[in-house]
């Protein structure tokens, strides 16, 4: 049995097991967010996304950019803990937690064959799009529809109080 905290790694492991697993002729797929407090829509997007390759890598935002995408009151639960909740989910194979607001850098230097994102985008509007395409990657939309997200479930729970 893998444990979670097993499959977080650095960005410089990653880069070494995206290596590695390229040369054994694997299909590399990457997804990413905040996953500040995990939700159906979350387990649907990563479970679809998983179907596209061999391998799930989920790049986690760090703290630091989830404040800087959803506001000072966020994150609700910290990168170590969000890392390790999404670790455990068993479609994904790694994980690793990023600090910028985007992936280019990261999609540059990994060249995953799909990102994955969820469907509040469409393939027209994922903001590294032209990243991918760049080096021959493509984006894949997964999951259910935005139905489910972080910032409602907080609204309500706050209702609730």
């Amino acid at each position: 049995m893998i444990f979670s905290r097993e499959k977080i790694k650095t960005f410089e492991e990653i880069k070494n097991i995206v290596r590695n697993l390229k040369e054994e002729g694997k299909v590399i797929v990457i997804a990413n967010g905040c996953f500040d407090i995990l939700h159906v829509g979350h387990i649907r997007y990563l479970e679809e996304a998983k179907t596209y390759g061999d391998i799930l890598i989920v790049a986690i935002n760090s703290d630091r950019s989830v404040k800087m995408l959803k506001g000072p009151s966020r994150p609700v639960m910290n990168e170590k803990e969000r890392a390790e909740i999404v670790a455990a989910i068993g479609c994904v194979d790694y994980v690793f937690i990023f600090d910028e607001l985007r992936l280019d850098k990261i999609l540059l230097e990994l060249k995953p064959h799909y990102q994955a994102k969820g469907k509040d985008y469409t393939a027209e509007t994922v903001p590294e799009r032209e990243t991918v395409e760049s080096y021959g990657g493509k984006v894949i939309i997964c999951g259910d529809p935005k139905e489910h997200n972080s910032s409602e479930i907080i609204k309500r729970m706050k209702n609730n109080l």
